[in-house]
């Protein structure tokens, strides 16, 4: 099994600076006796019980999955979602999704007695979703009983108190906590499950960590195939399957990808002159960095720039 805080040394941390991304808790519920919820999801949302059972039924998967305490579901690209749960006699209560979060609904739960539920959503900038939606399954079910879940429900629980507590400061804490728990959800699904290539599993290859280590140490170096390759001491032809299949693209490729987040990043938070940062990324000229941009993104880089700040400034 891999050990998650090995995942190519620290790139996961720095993938995640990249694509700006953060869990953000958006709403929850205590319930007793039978219940069921049913909502409209889309993009990138994640639930997490933190006591009880439930059951999680949504579009794109064969059979509903059981949810035990500390268990946390992400859902990729979904579009409907149904939870149900509890235990007794009656027709279950319908818990209607809250349009925004309170903790009002969370702050009498009692964790003896009652189905305990939190849901988020995952932001992240639009290399960012293309990158994650690219790696996960429709559903990522992340199981808190497994081993490499040591740290998930700690996380959870921290999560959970700070929602019910009412103590100075639980606002900018909830939001820590959740960017916490979505690190622990990641870490943990990246040595639970057999991962879909993208750059997640490519991240995790322990074969391929070496090369990996020189595209993310000096992107601007005009690396080749062979030297790649002898990084991984695998042959060309190998490793250039290797890579294929787990990243989901040629090496190359990955490492244009990589040299176009860089520079997102730069030209989104920094003054550096287009012409400076096409020599540190290793192109020859502005204009062709400024075609690989366009290719990548869809438009020049000097537009996405302005178009940031427009934003921004609204």
């Amino acid at each position: 099994m891999r050990d998650s805080t090995e995942v190519a040394g620290d790139q996961l941390s720095e993938v995640f600076d990249l694509v700006e991304i953060r869990g953000l808790l958006s709403g929850g519920f205590a319930v007793r006796g039978p219940w069921v919820s049913r909502a409209s999801v889309e993009g990138l949302k994640f639930f997490a019980l933190v006591c009880g059972r439930a059951r999680l039924t949504t579009d794109g998967i064969d059979r509903p999955i059981d949810l035990e305490p500390g268990d946390v579901a992400i859902l990729n690209n979904r579009s409907w979602l149904e939870l149900e749960g509890g235990t007794g006699d009656g027709p279950p209560r319908e818990i209607q999704p809250e349009p925004g979060f309170s903790s009002s609904r969370l702050q009498c739960a009692d964790r003896g007695t009652d189905d305990i539920m939190v849901g988020g959503r995952v932001e992240l900038n639009p290399a960012g979703q293309a990158l994650l939606q690219q790696a996960l399954p429709p559903v990522g079910h992340v199981r808190a009983s497994a081993a490499a879940a040591t740290h998930l429900r700690g996380s959870l629980d921290r999560l959970f108190d700070e929602v019910t507590g009412n103590r100075m400061g639980s606002a900018f804490a909830i939001r820590q906590y959740g960017q916490l728990l979505l690190l622990e959800v990641l870490r943990a699904y990246v040595d639970q499950a057999e991962l879909p290539p993208g750059w997640l599993r490519v991240l995790a290859d322990e074969r391929l960590r070496p090369a990996l280590r020189l595209i993310h140490a000096e992107p601007g170096r005009p690396w080749g195939l062979a030297e790649l390759a002898h990084a991984a001491a695998m042959s060309r032809t190998s490793f250039a399957e290797r890579f294929r299949s787990v990243a989901g693209m040629p090496p190359l490729t990955y490492l244009n990808r990589w040299r176009m987040l860089l520079a997102q990043r730069a030209l989104r938070d920094g003054e550096v002159r287009v012409g400076s940062l096409a020599t540190k990324l290793g192109y020859a000229s502005e204009s062709a960095f400024s075609t690989a941009f366009k290719r990548e993104v869809g438009e020049s880089p000097l537009r996405y720039r302005y178009r940031l700040r427009a934003e921004r400034s609204r």
